[in-house]
This record gives C-alpha cells, sequence and structure tokens, in this order.
C-alpha cells in the first residue's frame, strides 16, 4: 500500500491528543510496589546449545503477581567481567523462542536477555513457555481487550510489569553491568521497551522500533489492521463503550510512557507501515523527554520497517551508550 498516513512533514509536526490519566504515576507506582512484594527469585540454568561462541541460560523470574516468567540470557562464550545488557521485548503473538534466534547482541560482547511474552508465542516464531494465569472479562480474540473493563485488569498491566521484572532479573546476573543497561525492541517489542523507558529511570539508552500500543485514540481509528482493529471488533459488538475502553489505554499508551524516557532514545518509523502507522510512532518519539533523541524513517516501507538496516544502524548508534 501507498503512503496511507500524514506526510513526513505533517508528521514531524504531529502530537498526540492522547490524555494522560490523573492517577497515572499512582497506578504504575502501585503495581510495581505489588509486584516486588513477591521475591523475584531470578534462576539461571545452562542450556546445552550446540553453539560454540555463546553461552546461554534458561532463566525463570517473578513478574506480575510473582508469576513465573521465562526468558534466555546469552552471553559470548568466555566472558569474565560485567557486560553491558541489552534488554529485548518481542513482537505480538511470539515467544522467546529458540536460543539460535537470538545471537546478534552476544555477538557484540554484550549480554543479552530476551523476555518471554506471557500467554503469547503460538503464532510464529520457535513458540513461547509462559502461562498468563489471570483470567478475564469478555474479549475479542487475541490480547489487546483482555480486561479491556479496567486498568487494574488489563493485559498489559500484568506484561509491562513482567518487563520491568525483567530488568532486574536480567541485571541480578554477575556477568551484567547493570549501569549499562538498554532496552530494545520491535513492534510490539517496541511498545513494551518504550514502557520500560518510562518505568525504569536508569537505563543508558532504549531503542523502539516501529513500535506498537502507542496513540491508542488515533490507532484504533485510522487502521483497519490487527492487532488494533481488534479494539474496534470488541466495541462493534460493546456498543457505547468507547470512552470506558479508551480509559483504561490510556494508562498503557506509550505516548504517557515516552513522557518519562529518560535515556537516550532511537526510534524508527515506516511510512506505509498500517500495522503501527507513522503519526502513532511520531506520537511516542515527540512525547520521549530526554533530549538525545532520533528517528529513522523508512519511506516505502510496511511494518517491517528498516529490518537488518535498522539493525545496522542500533549497532551503530549503541557505542555511544554501551
Amino acid at each position: 500500500m501507498a503512503l496511507f498516513d500524514l506526510s513526513l512533514d505533517e508528521l514531524r509536526a504531529y502530537r498526540s491528543a492522547s490524555t494522560e490519566p490523573e492517577d497515572f504515576e499512582a497506578f504504575w507506582s502501585k503495581t510495581l510496589q505489588e509486584a516486588r512484594a513477591h521475591d523475584l527469585g531470578a534462576r539461571f540454568e545452562p542450556v546445552d546449545t550446540g553453539l560454540s561462541t555463546v553461552e546461554v541460560f534458561d532463566v525463570t523470574f517473578a513478574g506480575f503477581g510473582g508469576h513465573p516468567v521465562k526468558g534466555w540470557l546469552t552471553l559470548p562464550a568466555g566472558a569474565t567481567g560485567p557486560l553491558p545488557l541489552v534488554v529485548e521485548f518481542v513482537g505480538y503473538g511470539g515467544g522467546r523462542g529458540l536460543p539460535h534466534e537470538h545471537l546478534l547482541w552476544a555477538s557484540t560482547g554484550r549480554a543479552h536477555f530476551v523476555m518471554d511474552t506471557r500467554g503469547q508465542g503460538s503464532t510464529w516464531g520457535g513458540g513461547g513457555a509462559t502461562a498468563d494465569p489471570v483470567g478475564g472479562a469478555p474479549a475479542y480474540p487475541g490480547f489487546m481487550t483482555r480486561g479491556l473493563d479496567a486498568p487494574e485488569n488489563y493485559y498489559y498491566r500484568r506484561v509491562f510489569t513482567d518487563a520491568v521484572r525483567a530488568v532486574e532479573a536480567a541485571r541480578s546476573h554477575p556477568l551484567t553491568d547493570a549501569s549499562r543497561t538498554v532496552a530494545v525492541g520491535a513492534s510490539q517489542g517496541g511498545g513494551i521497551a518504550i514502557a520500560v523507558g518510562g518505568l525504569v529511570p536508569d537505563l543508558v539508552a532504549v531503542a523502539p522500533d516501529v513500535p506498537f500500543l502507542c496513540d491508542f485514540p488515533r490507532a484504533a481509528v485510522l487502521t483497519d489492521r490487527h492487532p488494533y482493529r481488534e479494539i474496534g471488533l470488541f466495541l462493534k459488538t460493546h456498543r457505547g463503550r468507547t470512552e470506558d475502553a479508551l480509559r483504561t489505554l490510556s494508562y498503557f499508551d506509550g505516548v504517557h510512557f515516552a513522557a518519562r524516557g529518560s535515556a537516550p532514545a532511537l526510534f524508527s518509523a515506516a511510512l506505509e507501515d498500517q500495522t503501527c502507522p507513522p503519526s502513532t510512532v511520531f506520537a511516542a518519539f515527540h512525547a520521549w523527554a530526554h533530549e538525545d533523541k532520533a528517528i529513522e524513517v523508512y519511506d516505502f516501507n510496511d511494518h517491517e520497517g528498516g529490518g537488518p538496516y535498522q539493525e545496522a544502524a542500533k549497532l551503530r548508534w549503541l557505542r555511544s551508550y554501551a
């Protein structure tokens, strides 16, 4: 599809109309406080992968509600000192996959932690291993409307909390350098990275690619592609609940987390992206609070964004931070 959103000049001027809840800070402070009442209990079990250039650990830690969440920690083989740490979050429907799917960051001499996304991991890639034991009110198939009846019940409250705890778990390993921690991800993973960037104050960099979960009021009416379309299809059946749904979503909007971003950031957007429309990405980018920020724009790409070109851009960019 050709361009369907704003022009690049308009994108550079666009600002979101999403309204931040008055108790946003209190909501997330209480959520994380409740999660930290559970022992993190991070366990790192060595895995025989047949790979000679890296060492891999199967990780389990306590996320939201103390629920067990899985991950992989990959280190360069023979590493002996604290290493810069890259914590990665994955795209919608995917899981942590298999260890050999995640070799890029350890190949740079960094420690790499990839978090499994609870309840996901059955749509693409090598699968997931983390259940979501929390039920909820009626929802449209997918994850976007699970628990949409209230912020306390919403699915991404659990996921974002898991993500903060994932950073804490990865930092607890003796070979990772907590003072040089970076959050990265694409699509859903990019949206989670933005949330982590707003909830964890001492990261050294954040790199969200074509991020999802941003500027909900615009995204829900602009694109008819899933996953955002799940919201509209839910409201098509549950008539009259639009205001309540948008209120819940406002507690999870990347625009509001971005306003608390305290680390340098490198975003990316694709101008033909119907899954995460470029205006929603620019909304989070413009809201990002740290003045050291940049955005790579791919003018003829859809949701694949920059792909390997953006990976190369991140490799160059991160040399200055971790």
